[in-house]
């Protein structure tokens, strides 16, 4: 039994609804309540969306300035995005964000909130250093062999970023022995016991998080922003080492509450075509199949040079989603998130890619934004 197994089922019974009438109710004209599950409540927000809605909800985007303007309310209401990740082009100071994000969400008008997210790992990786206190990188973090400081530094960092109404933080890297002081540790075990500790911050103060970036990109030796790498490593090495805390993370860990962000590097020993973003074998046979991750996938910026010098703006969400990502990521330029979203939502309606598969997708999405963002 998973760690936290009682106490998500109260979770679970608390966010039962209680709608007089719902699904047609009980008795006649009794006017008996009927108790609408959270599933329930999932299935009955994600049927009435359009399909443009539909997929809508699995694009994270990029937007630019520090406030709504007239670009980012027609990405938001033309496309209906379901996300939004903030850089420091979009932050100077605390006042400033919270003023931004509470405007996304008010301007939003869709049928459940935004995911906010933004990439607040510490050391080199941080972000609007004017509105909050960067925490230090995960190597530091680790060579102190205190555990404990991974999860009081998640839990200052989720408490910082609920203020400036940012819901999720996609932190802490799950890699094991990256050379740009990202990573914890060399070791798998000792990068498990601090990302379980990190989770640990994040989850109490009811914050979103992300482990990046499965299945693991530790051995990488060359920038996937600028271009696609392989990892050489065996099956087995990968699972011995390089997978460790992902496992260990998906076997104690509730599900919906944090996200799985996939690599754009290239793991031949599981699939010797694709990047792992744009890979059924790595995400649907090896993620949820193989590890029994149930929660929502979402692949890394796909403007990193990686994807975006081999595959076309409209295919990228496609193949993406084809190999089963629940949200696909594009941060930067309005013309390409427009492109990506066009291309995902001519895949639905030419029957490329199934009703079905896409509402598989957009029930993860609500569902968890119903726990944690109501």
């Amino acid at each position: 039994m998973k760690r936290r197994q009682v106490l998500a089922a109260g979770v679970l019974a608390a966010m039962t609804i209680f709608c007089s009438g719902c699904l047609g109710g009980t008795g006649s004209g009794s006017g008996t309540s009927h108790e609408e599950t959270l599933d329930e409540q999932v299935d009955r927000i994600v049927s009435s969306m359009s399909t443009t809605e539909k997929v809508g909800q699995m694009v994270m985007i990029g937007i630019q300035g520090q406030d709504v303007n007239d670009d980012s309310l027609y990405m938001l209401h033309q496309y209906h995005m379901g996300g939004v990740i903030l850089f420091d082009r979009n932050m100077v100071s605390a006042e400033q964000v919270t003023a931004l994000t509470e405007h996304l969400q008010a301007q939003a008008d869709e049928k459940v909130p935004l995911f906010i997210g933004i990439d607040e790992e510490g050391g080199d990786v941080v972000r609007g250093k004017e509105a909050l206190t960067p925490p230090p990188s995960q190597q530091e973090i680790g060579a102190g062999g205190e555990v404990t400081k991974a999860e009081e530094w998640a839990a200052k960092t989720a408490v910082s970023l609920k203020k400036l109404g940012i819901n999720v933080n996609f932190a802490p890297v799950a890699d094991v022995g990256s050379p740009d002081r990202r990573s914890y540790s060399a070791d798998p075990d000792q990068v498990t016991k601090f990302v379980q500790a990190a989770a640990q911050g994040y989850e109490q103060n009811r914050e979103l998080y992300a482990l990046k970036h499965f299945p693991g990109i530790g051995r990488g030796k060359v920038d996937s922003h600028q271009e696609v790498s392989e990892i050489t490593a065996s099956k087995d090495e990968l699972m011995q080492n390089d997978l460790v805390p992902f496992r260990t993370m998906i076997d104690e860990r509730q599900a919906e509450d944090y996200f799985i962000l996939v690599s754009h590097l290239k793991y031949p020993a599981l699939d010797a075509v694709n990047s792992a973003s744009q890979s059924k074998a790595v995400m649907t046979d090896l993620l949820r199949g193989e590890l029994g991750y149930n929660g929502l996938i979402i692949t890394d910026d796909m403007e990193m040079g990686a994807v975006s010098k081999h595959t076309s703006w409209r295919q990228l969400g496609v193949k993406a989603v084809e190999a089963g990502a629940d949200i696909v990521m594009i941060c930067h330029e309005y013309p390409h998130e427009t492109e990506l979203y066009l291309g995902l939502l001519d895949a639905v309606e030419q029957g490329e890619i199934s009703e079905s598969r896409i509402d598989e997708s957009v029930k993860r999405i609500v569902k968890a934004k119903l726990l944690h963002l109501k």
